[in-house]
């Protein structure tokens, strides 16, 4: 059956850990025609994800009213070369996935939508803080109407972490380092090259 049971995650403390870790998610709505995808942070409070986008993304008509959506947190992945297992294996790709599938509704109060962007704010400052916003910043109000803040509850979580978990342990070992060494690095390459070429 698809997808193997290795390969899926039962714990949801560990698959929450990754929307904390990579809280920069896709959202997927659909509305009996084409679906509907929004890429924006969401921030876990008290088993809820709270989110704000533009109030003229057209997402926003799906992002309401208890209608059903799928949040999904991409972390780190890679292609994984059969050179660096120590037995002989096929090239494959490693990767850490959450979904988060609930109920969306919108938040009108004013206050509460300041709220969740200071706390949202607070959450992605963590843990230096250089920056810290102030709730009564009249900027904030002349905000509040271009934007569209939304909740997502009744959360359902998957995870899928595959992670060469059906190897030996050697080249389960090889395969985490990898993981690890190629999202330092060619996350750092690619923004360089893509600067290089359109800036």
């Amino acid at each position: 059956m698809y997808p193997p049971k290795h390969h899926q995650e039962y714990h949801p403390e560990k698959i929450m850990d990754v929307a904390y870790a990579y809280p920069f998610a896709t959202l997927a709505s659909a509305d009996g025609k084409a679906p509907l995808i929004t890429h924006a942070p969401l921030i876990l409070h008290e088993n809820k994800l709270v989110g704000h986008i533009d109030a003229n993304n057209p997402h926003c008509q799906l992002l309401k009213d208890n209608h059903p959506c799928i949040a999904i947190f991409q972390g780190p992945q890679t292609y994984i070369s059969p050179s660096i297992y120590t037995t002989k294996q096929l090239p494959t790709w490693n990767y850490i996935i959450a979904h988060a599938i609930g109920l969306a509704k919108e938040i009108t109060n004013s206050y509460l939508v300041k709220a969740s962007i200071v706390k949202m704010t607070e959450f992605l400052e963590t843990p230096s803080q250089q920056f810290t916003l102030d709730i009564d910043d009249p900027r904030m109000n002349r905000l509040v109407p271009y934007i569209h803040c939304f909740e997502i509850t009744d959360i359902q979580w998957e995870g899928k972490f595959k992670l060469s978990q059906d190897k030996t342990p050697a080249d389960i070992e090889n395969a985490k380092q990898e993981l690890i060494k190629n999202n330092q690095k060619s996350v750092a390459d690619f923004v360089n090259e893509l600067f290089k070429k359109h800036f």
